[in-house]
């Protein structure tokens, strides 16, 4: 089972949905790195469902760091983050061991562990995980965040309604911080939340697209080909729990655009070399060019839907109709932010070190 993610700085998560607990282990992340536990349990709090639009299932997610840090600070050997499960409900699964859900993974993990798999809310395939990779992403973004690199994503679009684009960087990515439904523009926000209610009301799910920026990145990091910043990031944000498509700068927006449209002009700015225009999203060869990096998520709807729904059963390998119940969210793109930005900011440090050594991240400006 290949659970870790990142070479010069790793993460490997564990635990199941139903589990004792879940959480991850950072391997790589330099010593003297101030440990903010209101800094992590903010960004766990964006993670959190809440109001109509999210699951009933209310964790804690309250975390122990178990080894790894010292008097505050990491110690520079592996650092371990724990969150116990709290709220589970197990007997909600019963029915489902053999009746997967449709556009689950209940289906290929039987597949793939021959029935050995923890079946319970998804078990490790189960979006409850994101909550450790939150976590340790939370300690790795305030590094970040303390060499002028910061993150920030907004709910771009939610069923057809849309968010305003990023325009002052730092003011939007301050404004985004803490906020429960990250949108830029209050009108959009009610118009989305809307929609999200009324698919709940209806016992059906919603999806949208999340756009990211990375600001303060410098120029020349990345590797070309098999390593690009944009492939490394996509291959981790694909790792996400319902993102289905990644794509950066223009995006597929470049199929309709004349080169001399779609191309980022140089000039001198402030003495600095920069781009007139951003299509590429910040990266050239698959290097950072010193420009924003730029990169939009689409989220699909929640497969957790109360609607019937055809399914088989594996064991006897008949067709059947499946009705779920439960705890589930009707929405989980405003949620799925924080974990987008957990893992922007463990790839952009794992492409960092390789460049300039695992000890930059600890060092102070």
């Amino acid at each position: 089972m290949k659970n870790t993610f990142g070479n010069s700085i790793a993460v490997t998560l564990f635990g199941e949905s139903h589990g004792e607990a879940i959480g991850a282990v950072i391997d790589g992340l330099a010593p003297g790195i101030k440990i903010d536990k209101d800094y992590i349990s903010a960004r766990l709090d964006e993670r959190k469902p809440k109001g109509k639009i999210s699951t009933a299932r209310r964790e804690g997610d309250e975390f122990e760091i178990v080894s790894g840090a010292f008097n505050g600070y990491t110690t520079g050997t592996p650092l371990a983050i724990l969150i116990r499960n709290t709220s589970t409900k197990s007997s909600d699964y019963a029915q489902l061991k053999d009746t997967p859900r449709p556009s689950h993974a209940d289906y290929t993990a039987e597949i793939k562990y021959r029935g050995y798999q923890d079946y319970r809310g998804g078990g490790h395939f189960s979006g409850r995980i994101t909550a450790a990779l939150v976590a340790a992403g939370a300690i790795i973004r305030y590094a970040l965040e303390a060499k002028g690199i910061k993150i920030g994503t907004h709910v771009l679009r939610l069923h057809g309604i849309t968010d305003r684009a990023f325009m002052n960087l730092d003011e939007d990515i301050a404004a985004l911080n803490g906020v429960s439904f990250p949108v830029l523009d209050d009108g959009a926000k009610a118009d989305m939340m809307k929609i999200a209610e009324d698919a709940a009301e209806r016992g059906d799910s919603v999806g949208g697209v999340l756009e990211s920026v990375i600001i303060g990145v410098p120029a020349g990091v990345g590797e070309p080909w098999f390593d690009t910043l944009e492939g490394v990031l996509a291959h981790a944000l694909f790792s996400v729990p319902a993102v289905k498509g990644v794509e950066f700068g223009l995006g597929f927006g470049f199929a309709d655009a004349y080169g001399s449209e779609a191309n980022d002009e140089f000039v001198i700015k402030d003495g600095a070399i920069k781009t007139t225009t951003n299509n590429n999203g910040g990266i050239n060869g698959g290097i950072s060019n010193g420009m924003p990096i730029t990169f939009r998520t689409a989220i699909k709807p929640t497969p957790s839907i109360f609607k019937k729904q055809s399914t088989v059963n594996m064991k006897e390998m008949t067709e059947c109709e499946l009705e779920i119940s439960g705890r589930h969210d009707p929405a989980i793109i405003h949620r799925a932010r924080a974990v987008v930005d957990a893992i922007a900011a463990i790839t952009i440090a794992d492409m960092l070190a390789l460049k300039y050594g695992t000890d930059w991240l600890g060092e102070s400006n």
